[in-house]
């Protein structure tokens, strides 16, 4: 079956088509998601994977860099190709949780002069959302959005409103500006499936961006996939079996990384205060998933936690004065925490 018949069959999340065949779509929807993106992005590959990876593991994703690496343009660029409703919310310390959510008006019937309350949704209800800087804003803002991606819906006046799927959410945090900020607790932060590091491009690609960026033609993207087709992607990643070793890996590395359990490296508990919760085996696991049906594969392996384990673990790490002292954050814990674990244990 070629990739045009086999978009036809997942236009309908309901179809049932052969999973070789729709993990082949997934596959080649991911190289021309890719394509797409780098008409308007330089580099960030990695970056673009971890996204997709987020959206269709169902999850949202957490993006720390300095400003001007090209964050807003991504995850629009990234909507406009995959036809969902993009959102942006710039978060200020003034910023209340009705600018995220939505509030309610009074307004009078012309026909009957009743009065009735009219919901005007907030910018929270889309599909593809970037919250922008925040830590800007103070923490029951924050909260009001985290609720959303958590419950997928939000309760205004009493009444509840829900929000389309699928939906991802992309945070940034300014690591740099610090004055008047409000970080993300660790257990708000736990709600992000991953968090990507967003570094500066290379020499040859700062060379491009520059040239791409400072003339008269500005390229254009095509939409390469439907939000059904989104829809039917994250149901295949959902339904990928995971090999019990696999399984085993992906717990153990995270119960490793609390000081206090014996699955523990001696060497690495004087540098944990606080490890990761099991919310973050879920996350590996899920991400791995994802992860496989992008590459085109029908099973996860233990490539694919090594590969996610840094992003989906590391901002759940919490580490001790003495870690810090050393220099020493959450990846560095979890990278030097891949080296020490075998690839190959059982519980």
């Amino acid at each position: 079956m070629d990739s045009a018949v086999a978009s036809e069959h997942l236009a309908s999340p309901e179809a049932t088509m052969d999973d070789l065949e729709a993990l082949e779509f997934a596959r080649s929807a991911r190289e021309r998601v890719l394509a797409q993106i780098g008409k308007r992005v330089v580099g960030q590959d990695q970056v673009i994977d971890l996204l997709l990876t987020a959206l269709f593991a169902n999850g949202h994703a957490l993006s720390i860099g300095v400003p001007g690496l090209a964050k807003t343009l991504l995850i629009q660029t990234l909507s406009e190709t995959l036809q969902l409703k993009f959102g942006r919310i710039q978060f200020t310390p003034d910023l209340m949780p009705s600018d995220v959510t939505g509030t309610e008006v009074l307004e009078e019937e012309r026909a009957t002069g009743h009065r009735v309350y009219r919901f005007i949704p907030g910018p929270v209800f889309a599909q593809i959302l970037l919250a922008d800087e925040i830590n800007r804003t103070p923490p029951k803002t924050q909260a009001a959005l985290l609720q959303a991606m958590q419950e997928r819906k939000v309760t205004v006046g009493g009444v509840q409103h829900g929000l389309d799927e699928p939906f991802l959410v992309l945070a940034t945090q300014n690591p740099i500006e610090q004055h008047g900020t409000y970080p993300l607790p660790e257990a708000q932060l736990d709600r992000f499936m991953l968090a990507i590091h967003f570094d500066y491009p290379a020499w040859d690609e700062e060379l491009e961006i520059v040239r791409r960026t400072t003339g008269i033609d500005q390229p254009n993207v095509e939409a390469v996939l439907t939000r059904a087709q989104v829809l039917r992607i994250q149901a295949l990643a959902r339904a990928v079996p995971v090999a019990e070793h696999v399984l085993q890996y992906a717990v153990r590395l995270v119960r490793a990384t609390r000081p206090d359990d014996a699955m523990c490296p001696p060497g690495l508990r004087p540098l944990l205060a606080y490890g990761a919760s099991p919310r973050a085996s879920q996350c590996i696991i899920l991400a791995a998933k994802s992860r496989a049906v992008l590459m085109g594969r029908a099973t996860v392996s233990l490539d694919d936690v090594r590969a996610l384990a840094v992003a989906t673990v590391a901002h759940r790490v919490v580490p001790s004065f003495r870690a810090e002292a050393e220099g020493m954050d959450g990846r560095k814990l979890v990278e030097r925490l891949l080296a020490e674990l075998p690839a190959s244990v059982t519980a």
